[in-house]
């Protein structure tokens, strides 16, 4: 048996070579993973209420470029208030969730 079995999935090479067993790392790459998720999320929820980035702007009592930015995965001044504001606006609510990053998450209860 041949325990050091070589592969030739770049995915898996790469996260052993820079990701496994870093946290800093880790924690980047979700922090980052989250961004991506929030901006995708405003832009699914503008455009499943056929609204243009200048009319949920209007909707919200802002401009344009700051939907824009909203909706850009390297934005980084997300904040509760604009989110409530957007989530109004297309008649929903956010919902904040917890997610354990390990066993000894006290979130894991």
């Amino acid at each position: 048996m041949n325990r050091n079995k070589q592969t030739s999935d770049i995915i898996k090479i790469l996260h052993k070579r820079y990701v496994k067993n870093k946290k800093r790392r880790l924690a980047y790459i979700e922090q980052e993973k989250t961004r991506l998720e929030i901006a995708q999320k405003i832009y699914e929820l503008r455009t499943k209420a056929n609204l243009t980035q200048a009319e949920l702007a209007h909707r919200i009592g802002t401009r344009q470029s700051v939907i824009s930015r909203l909706e850009d995965a390297d934005y980084k001044g997300y904040t509760l208030k604009i989110l409530d504001k957007i989530a109004e606006a297309v008649n929903c609510y956010v919902r904040v969730e917890f997610v354990p990053q390990d066993s000894q998450c006290v979130c894991a209860i």
